[in-house]
C-alpha cells in the first residue's frame, strides 16, 4: 500500500505554489505510472538504454535551439542529469524542510515529463512507498510511516532517501558524462543543496534552509562530497551576499565562458559579487 496522499500533500501543495512550473501528482494504489507522450520513468533512465537516449536527445536539441551550437555529449548528459535530479531531490527535501517527513522513492516510483511547453521545469507523478517522521507527528499512524528518534536521525533519512533514489540513475548517466563515483556524488550534493536553498529563498526562509543544510551535509557524510559549503561575501556597500562553493561543475561554461554561474568553482569572488548584485537587482 502506498503512503496516503495526505502525508505529503501540504508540502507538495506549497512547492507547487512556489514553483508553478513543477506540478506533482501523487499516484494512488491502483494508478499506473504514466509512460506515454513525454513521460519517462526513473527506472527507464536507470536502465541506460533507449529511454536515456531519448531523454538526452531532448537536451541536445534544446542546447542547439537556445544557444545556436551543439554541446559535447558529456555536457548534454550533465545537463540532462541536472534537469532530472534537481526536481527529484525536492520530492524528498521539501517535505523534510516543511513538514518534517521524509518520503522514500524507488526508481519505479517516479515519472517525469519535461516536454510540456508551459512548464519550465516539468511535471512529476510519484508514489512514495514509505516515509519517516518524528515522534508526536500525527502522521505517524498512517500506513508506511516509520518513526525515528530525533532530528539527526531524520537527517540521516534524508541522506539515505536521496542516495537510494539517485544511485541507479547516477550509474546510468556516469558513462555518458565521463564521470565516476566522487564526481557524480558531487553533483548529487549540489542538487540537494541548491534546489532546497532556491525554494527556501522564494518563501523567505533562506537562512533557516542554510542552517538546516549545514546540519544535513556537514562533510564526511558519504556518499556525498564535502559539506553544504555556504559562505558570505561582502558587497560594495557592505551588504552581505550569501553564496556557496559547488562540489561540481555544471559545464555551462562550455557554451558561454562569460556566463558561468555564481557558485561555479571557476568563478572568482570578485565576479561572484557582480553576479550576485545583478541577481538581487533583477
Amino acid at each position: 500500500m502506498p503512503v496516503p496522499r495526505s502525508a505529503l500533500a501540504d508540502a507538495y501543495t506549497r512547492l507547487a505554489e512556489v514553483l508553478p512550473g513543477l506540478p506533482i501528482t501523487q499516484l494512488g494504489a491502483g494508478e499506473q505510472a504514466p509512460r506515454d507522450g513525454g513521460w519517462i520513468t526513473a527506472d527507464a533512465l536507470a536502465e541506460g538504454g533507449a529511454g536515456l537516449d531519448a531523454f538526452l536527445a531532448w537536451d541536445d536539441a534544446q542546447v542547439e535551439r537556445d544557444h545556436g551550437q551543439r554541446a559535447r555529449p558529456d555536457v548534454v548528459a550533465s545537463f540532462g542529469l541536472h534537469r532530472y535530479a534537481w526536481p527529484a531531490c525536492l520530492l524528498i527535501t521539501v517535505p523534510w524542510f516543511l513538514s518534517r517527513r521524509v518520503p522514500r522513492f524507488h526508481v519505479t516510483d517516479v515519472s517525469y515529463d519535461r516536454t510540456v511547453p508551459d512548464l519550465d521545469i516539468g511535471r512529476l507523478a510519484v508514489r512514495a512507498h514509505s516515509f519517516a517522521c518524528l515522534p508526536g507527528d500525527p502522521a505517524a499512524v498512517l500506513p508506511g510511516a516509520r518513526v525515528v528518534a530525533d532530528e539527526e536521525a531524520l537527517r540521516g533519512e534524508v541522506r539515505e532517501a536521496v542516495a537510494e533514489h539517485l544511485e541507479p540513475v547516477l550509474a546510468a548517466f556516469g558513462p555518458r558524462m565521463r564521470r565516476r563515483g566522487r564526481a557524480l556524488w558531487g553533483m548529487a550534493t549540489d542538487e540537494v543543496v541548491e534546489g532546497l536553498w532556491y525554494v527556501a529563498e522564494v518563501i523567505g526562509e533562506q537562512e533557516r534552509a542554510r542552517r538546516e543544510l549545514e546540519l544535513l551535509l556537514p562533510g564526511a557524510t558519504k556518499p556525498y562530497v564535502g559539506s553544504a559549503a555556504f559562505r558570505e561575501l561582502t558587497g560594495p556597500a557592505g551588504e552581505p551576499l550569501p553564496t556557496r562553493d559547488r562540489a561540481s561543475c555544471c559545464m555551462f561554461y562550455t557554451l558561454d565562458p562569460e556566463d558561468a554561474c555564481a557558485t561555479c568553482p571557476r568563478t572568482c569572488d570578485a565576479d561572484r559579487v557582480v553576479k550576485l548584485l545583478a541577481e538581487a537587482a533583477s
